[in-house]
C-alpha cells in the first residue's frame, strides 16, 4: 500500500535549472573566472550531481593544472557560497513557481493521510528559498523526512539520500513512490528499491529513464492537461488514485 511520496527538488518540484545556471555564471564572473556555462555545457554538467562537485569537475576538465586537495575545496566552497547567495535571491519571494500539478498532488496526498518527504542533493538553503513562499515559512512541517546535501555525503546516483529518507520515515521502499526529473535521480531511487515517476525538464529530457514506473512531461493541471492515453488515468492530470494504481501494478526489483 502506498504510504509516502518522496520528491526530488531541482527540476522536479520546480524547473530550477535555468536559475541555477545563471547563478553559477554570475558567481564565476564575481570571482573573475573566465568560465561561462552555456545550455549545452550545463546540460552535460548536470550528469554530475551536486553544485560543488559540478564546479570541481568542470575545473579539472578545463584546467588540468587546477589546485588539488584542500586548496581546491576551499576555492570551490567560496564559489559555491557566492552562487548559493545569488540563487537564493533569484528564487526567494515566489519568483520561481512549482511545476504543474506538484502542489495539487502534495495537498491531495496530505489530505488522504499520506506522508511527504524530500530527497535531494541540493543544499538546505536552496530548498528553503524555493518552498518558503508557496508552502509558507513553516513548510517543513508538511514533510515527515528530509534528505539533502547536508545529510548525504554521497550524491545521486548513489542511493544514500533515499536510504536515509526511508530510514527516517521508518517505511520500506515498497510503501513509497519517488518523483524525479533526471537519470541520476532515477538511478538513485531505483537502487534504493523505489518505484519512480519521472517528469523531465528541457535539460534532462534526452536522458534515459528505462527503469521508471512512468515518464510524463508534468503532473498536469486543469489548465495544463496531459496527453490522453496514459493508462490508469481517470482525468487528464495525475491524481492520487492514479498514483495508487500505478504503484500497485508496476513492480520491479531493487538494484
Amino acid at each position: 500500500m502506498l504510504e509516502a511520496l518522496i520528491f526530488d527538488v531541482d527540476g522536479t518540484l520546480a524547473d530550477t535549472e535555468a536559475a541555477h545556471q545563471a547563478a553559477f555564471n554570475e558567481a564565476f564572473a564575481e570571482e573573475r573566472l573566465d568560465w561561462h556555462w552555456d545550455d549545452d555545457t550545463y546540460t552535460r554538467l548536470l550528469k554530475v550531481s551536486g553544485g560543488k562537485e559540478r564546479i570541481a569537475h568542470h575545473w579539472r576538465q578545463v584546467d588540468p593544472s587546477a589546485p588539488r586537495g584542500a586548496r581546491l575545496r576551499e576555492r570551490v566552497d567560496r564559489i559555491h557560497a557566492i552562487k548559493t547567495r545569488i540563487y537564493e535571491s533569484r528564487v526567494s519571494g515566489g519568483q520561481l513557481p512549482l511545476r504543474p500539478g506538484v502542489m495539487r498532488v502534495m495537498l491531495e496526498a496530505l489530505a488522504a493521510g499520506l506522508r511527504l518527504a524530500i530527497a535531494t542533493t541540493t543544499t538546505p538553503i536552496n530548498v528553503d528559498a524555493l518552498l518558503r513562499t508557496p508552502l509558507g515559512a513553516e513548510w517543513r512541517r508538511h514533510f515527515s523526512a528530509m534528505g539533502d546535501a547536508s545529510t548525504a555525503s554521497r550524491k545521486k546516483p548513489d542511493p544514500l539520500v533515499y536510504q536515509q529518507v526511508l530510514a527516517e520515515l521508518c517505511l520500506p521502499a515498497q510503501a513509497c513512490l519517488a518523483f524525479e526529473d533526471s537519470e541520476n535521480g532515477l538511478q538513485a531511487a531505483t537502487a534504493a528499491g523505489l518505484q519512480t515517476l519521472v517528469t523531465p525538464t528541457v535539460f534532462t529530457v534526452g536522458q534515459r529513464f528505462d527503469s521508471a514506473m512512468l515518464v510524463l512531461p508534468h503532473l498536469g493541471e486543469p489548465t495544463l492537461r496531459l496527453p490522453l492515453g496514459v493508462a490508469g488515468m481517470d482525468e487528464p492530470w495525475v491524481t492520487l488514485a492514479a498514483l495508487r494504481r500505478w504503484h500497485a501494478g508496476t513492480l520491479f526489483e531493487s538494484a
